[in-house]
């Protein structure tokens, strides 16, 4: 995909820096310091698929990724005669528990909403090895997972069921994608598609994890299912 003339290879070896987080604890304060900008992090040698190897580049792409989630959003409330309203902050931090939603802190090698204090908390040393190692495709998936569970919260969705969530929220983040693909904010390049299966594929839950589990996501099949529904027939698709 491109952005402006940027390239968003997105390349299949994910399965060790992949991993989204769910919606957080609904009675979270507001975040602990950090600032709502990338924070510094060693660049990975010997790693230039995409060309993304900077710390301005990575910064430089998450804002693009918001800048659509946000467009993309407004326009698709503006047209339910609603307005919308962007999420409140994107925080990263270093160390795992440095953030917390709420009484729970947050893991290092994550990515997280947190409902109530409507931000979007990232380990920002994890986020640029994955955007270095994957290419900037990965932060448009990322971006588009955890702000669509700022949207179920803006609609009234109650968190109650852990894979429901999770699934709606990945259809979401294909439709968010796959809208911005059709509007020409955003294209494809050739294998991209393939390649993004294969991405899914590596962020399924383990098959022996209960779909009632509290951290439940979905398999790799259901989560694959659920993003290129979204994908290919946007939000209608999505349960919302």
């Amino acid at each position: 995909m491109t952005r402006s003339s940027r390239t968003l290879n997105l390349i299949a070896a994910v399965a060790a820096v992949f991993a989204l987080a769910c919606a957080v604890d609904p009675a979270a304060e507001p975040p602990s310091p950090a600032s709502d900008r990338p924070a510094a992090t060693s660049t990975v040698p010997g790693q230039q698929e995409d060309g993304t190897m900077t710390e301005a580049e990575f910064a430089s792409d998450l804002n693009g990724a918001v800048e659509i989630a946000e467009s993309y959003w407004t326009a698709q409330f503006d047209n339910a005669g609603q307005q919308f309203k962007p999420i409140r902050q994107l925080v990263p931090y270093r160390r795992s528990g440095e953030v917390a939603c709420g009484d729970q802190p947050l893991p290092g090698n994550n990515a997280a909403y947190c409902s109530a204090g409507d931000f979007i908390a990232y380990d920002s040393d994890w986020a640029v090895a994955a955007f270095q190692k994957i290419g900037d495709a990965f932060l448009f998936y990322l971006l588009g997972h955890e702000y669509a569970h700022g949207v179920q919260l803006r609609l009234g969705h109650d968190f109650s069921s852990s894979i429901d969530t999770e699934l709606q929220a990945d259809c979401m983040a294909g439709a968010y994608i796959g809208d911005s693909v059709r509007a020409k904010a955003l294209s494809l390049q050739d294998g991209d598609l393939e390649e993004l299966r294969t991405g899914l594929a590596a962020v399924g839950d383990d098959p022996d994890q209960p779909w009632f589990a509290p951290n439940a996501h979905g398999t790799a099949a259901q989560r694959t299912r659920a993003f290129f529904a979204g994908y290919e027939r946007s939000l209608g698709a999505c349960n919302l």
